[in-house]
């Protein structure tokens, strides 16, 4: 027996991959619908670094600018992040490596896709050179009942501090 795939499953792979493509295209307008493009390359474009040992003003729209299609639906759904921590994870080389710890507030609180967001978040953060390691606020964690916890630890694909 080979070990081709049946025809359907290749139909599902192809309908997959074309919805998934609609998700980031739909995602992307919106986010150009409701977020000047200028400013989103301007807050790209600025050391994540800087802006987090400043405390500044634009460390939080910075690192929403950095967030792909995760983006819209945290704008969609009045979510946003929080900064609940960070720290430098090697200062002895010429780069400054970040390792933050991100807490989300807004509606995101009590989302039952708050796994899945997670997860963009996190992934699209370590996109960004200066960023080394995203972990998530174990505060956030209390949202969950115990199914949704265990859900979120075992398969959420990421960290709790």
């Amino acid at each position: 027996m080979g070990s081709a795939k049946p025809e359907g499953d290749d139909l599902v792979d192809l309908y997959g991959s074309q919805i998934e493509e609609q998700m980031r295209i739909e995602a992307q307008r919106r986010i150009e619908s409701s977020h000047d493009k200028d400013e989103l390359e301007r807050l790209r474009s600025l050391s994540l670094s800087g802006l987090i040992e400043s405390n500044d003003a634009d460390t939080i729209p910075a690192l929403m600018a950095r967030l792909g299609t995760v983006r819209a639906a945290l704008d969609g759904h009045g979510g946003g992040l929080v900064l609940a921590g960070w720290e430098f994870s090697d200062e002895s080389s010429s780069s400054k490596a970040l390792s933050l710890v991100i807490d989300l507030d807004g509606a995101c609180v009590s989302c039952g896709a708050a796994p899945g967001t997670l997860k963009g978040i996190q992934d699209d953060l370590l996109m960004d050179p200066e960023i080394e390691r995203v972990r998530f606020s174990s505060n956030m964690l209390e949202w969950f009942d115990d199914i949704q916890k265990e859900f979120v630890l075992k398969f959420g694909g990421v960290t709790f501090v």
